[in-house]
């Protein structure tokens, strides 16, 4: 059992490395913006995003349009709307990993309980509401252009790999950042596969650990490198997020970024609040979800 950052900052906390981001990072992030342009970093949901075979997808619903009216709806002093419901699952297209998502021997990140996390009540500590929103700089690591394109499916990224990118970014990772790795799987035009990709391994995802960044990102579905090392499972998820309180952001798109030619930049992620539940009467009570969608930006140095 591994403790990295346990207690670093209090018996109590469930913020783990983003704590790293305080107001002299957040000022020396917002100094790096000088034109302004703003880059989603985010996929478009639809019927169409690609979910993993043990999810569903995203379900897009009509409660009232054009047809209503076409169909005799009333019209209160003329008055006409349309509105919809979104059914989806937390984890699909780009999404972040809470602190309550990974853990083993049966403890989240701080010695938190696992059996805090609960089906009926969501998660009692470590959960996506404890995160808050997110500005940092953030540093593009482009693994594919040290290797001259995408990356083949099952490729480990290495501590190696991630030096060179590093050098081309022109510094290493800092105390604080938001570390976007770009494998260019997400850049195919052929179907992707759940089961087999490139991305982090364990002594890699450790490198960015022990430069205290605060959040891990990529262009794939996992961060880490599918399939696992022999005799692992997740192991990248296991000791970023619950031994250093890291949390991992997922499927992100990073080719616009890329070919901005920008290595540093304001990074900016916001978690719907309240465990994104939006307009409930009362969110004092309500409950906090594992995982969240993003509001996800990135504004171009």
């Amino acid at each position: 059992m591994s403790k990295d950052n346990w207690n670093r900052w209090g018996a109590e906390d469930e913020r783990g490395a983003l704590n790293h981001i305080d107001v002299e990072a957040v000022k020396r992030a917002a100094a790096l913006v000088f034109s302004g342009q703003v880059v989603s970093l985010a996929q478009p949901l639809s019927a169409r995003t690609p979910f993993p075979p043990h999810r569903a997808g995203m379900q897009h619903f009509m409660g009232r349009s054009g047809g209503d009216y076409a169909a005799g709806a009333g019209r209160p002093g003329g008055f006409q709307f349309a509105e919809d419901t979104l059914l989806m699952p937390a984890h699909i297209g780009t999404h972040i990993d809470a602190l309550c998502h990974a853990w083993y021997d049966d403890q989240l990140y701080n010695g938190f309980p696992g059996a805090g996390t609960r089906g009926t009540t969501g998660a009692s500590r470590c959960g996506i509401d404890k995160m808050g929103p997110i500005v940092a700089r953030g540093m593009l690591l482009d693994v594919a252009a040290v290797h001259g394109g995408r990356l083949p499916d099952g490729t480990a990224i290495g501590v190696a790999d991630l030096v060179q990118a590093a050098r081309n970014a022109g510094g290493e990772p800092a105390k604080g950042d938001v570390v976007l790795i770009r494998t260019g799987w997400a850049d195919r035009d052929t179907a992707i596969s759940f089961d087999t990709e490139p991305g982090l391994d364990l002594a890699a995802a450790l490198w960015l650990a022990e430069r205290e960044v605060a959040v891990v990102g990529a262009d794939n579905f996992a961060v880490e490198v599918l399939p696992f090392a022999s005799g692992t499972v997740f192991p990248v998820h296991q000791r970023l997020i619950r031994d250093f309180g890291i949390p991992l952001l997922e499927g992100l798109v990073l080719k616009s970024l890329a070919e901005s030619g920008r290595h540093t930049f304001l990074f900016a992620a916001s978690p719907l609040a309240g465990g994104g539940r939006h307009g409930q009467p009362d969110q004092s009570d309500g409950d906090p979800l594992e995982h969240d969608r993003l509001k996800l930006t990135q504004l171009q140095t």
